[in-house]
């Protein structure tokens, strides 16, 4: 059984030693690999002195580090961690056994249901940014996930294997939670006790430009996967503008038996004509989607029976 620890960092000079320790006091049975997104302090020297494999991703961007870690690294089980030493070592054996028993593809951190993450952190807009994400997301999918945003998380080889990655920042972990709530991948959530960043350590993420591409890849992703959803919403919404505008047209005709109001009832019209529209295209990209849903299932029974085989022939 391969375990793989993959580590993306970005100036963690002060953190990421004791990490990588940490994991090998829990795990000497692993392979560590610290995945190095153009540091400019001493990041990469740090690990390479502790032994581990270090890897230079050039591409900025958490999402391109972890897509690289995915197509990289060869393993039964992996887990993702960051470097910044927020998360417990100690804690993996809970994130790996669901995997390792099959009760799951992917196993979550969560730092969120225990209240540590609200004490520890001291950025109160990432408190209030991760309970936004954290509602819609449960809202739009009828999930009751507890940690969406969370960078400590396991997974299977078939999740890794089966996973289309095409974020590029920091909001991989809203695609990877949304992906497994679409593809039905078996999800489990830990509690684990979150620490805050030692003084001197910053975070990387900014608040707000990233807490706006969050919300963009939610709704992206949103459209991607449940079209019919999205553009009946923009239809109910061009339909309801269309009767704002349109009403005050119709008592006027019906009043004095004629139209003064032609600009409104021009724009009346071209609202429902777009609201028709959009519910249309709706209907056609459900097909589409439903029909490329079905796609990935048999792609994923070949992924599947691919590692059965792998299996076979490792243990012969």
């Amino acid at each position: 059984m391969k375990i793989a620890v993959l580590i993306p960092c970005y100036n963690e000079e002060l953190t990421i030693g004791k990490v990588i320790d940490d994991f090998k006091r829990e795990l000497p049975d692993s392979e560590i690999y610290v995945y190095d997104n153009n540091s400019t302090d001493h990041t990469n020297e740090i690990a390479m002195a502790k032994g581990v494999t270090v890897i230079k991703e050039i591409r900025q961007g958490k999402g391109n580090v972890v897509r690289s870690m995915f197509f990289d690294i060869d393993a039964d089980y992996y887990v993702m961690v960051d470097g910044d030493d927020t998360y417990p070592a100690e804690a993996v054996h809970e994130l790996l056994e669901p995997l390792i028993h099959g009760k799951a593809d992917m196993t979550i951190g969560d730092r969120l249901s225990n209240g540590t993450y609200e004490n520890e952190n001291k950025r109160v807009f990432h408190n209030f940014g991760n309970t936004i994400v954290k509602n819609l997301i449960n809202r739009l999918y009828k999930s009751h996930i507890n940690d969406i945003m969370t960078g400590y998380r396991g997974f299977n080889k078939l999740f890794v294997r089966s996973f289309p990655i095409s974020s590029t920042g920091f909001e991989i972990e809203t695609e990877l939670s949304i992906h497994s709530l679409d593809k039905r991948f078996k999800i489990k959530e830990l509690p684990i006790n979150y620490r805050d960043r030692p003084s001197g350590s910053e975070s990387k993420l900014n608040t707000f430009s990233d807490g706006l591409r969050v919300i963009r890849t939610i709704f992206k992703l949103f459209k991607d996967y449940k079209p019919l959803e999205f553009f009946s919403l923009c239809a109910a919404v061009m339909v309801i503008l269309g009767l704002l505008t349109g009403i005050p047209v119709i008592i006027e005709f019906i009043k004095y038996q004629y139209i003064y109001k032609v600009p409104s009832a021009i724009l009346a019209v071209g609202f429902i004509l777009m609201a028709m529209l959009s519910l249309v295209c709706g209907l056609i990209l459900d097909t589409v989607v439903n029909n490329s849903r079905k796609q990935y299932e048999i792609e994923l029974h070949r992924i599947s029976d691919s590692l059965k085989h792998e299996h076979k022939e490792s243990r012969s």
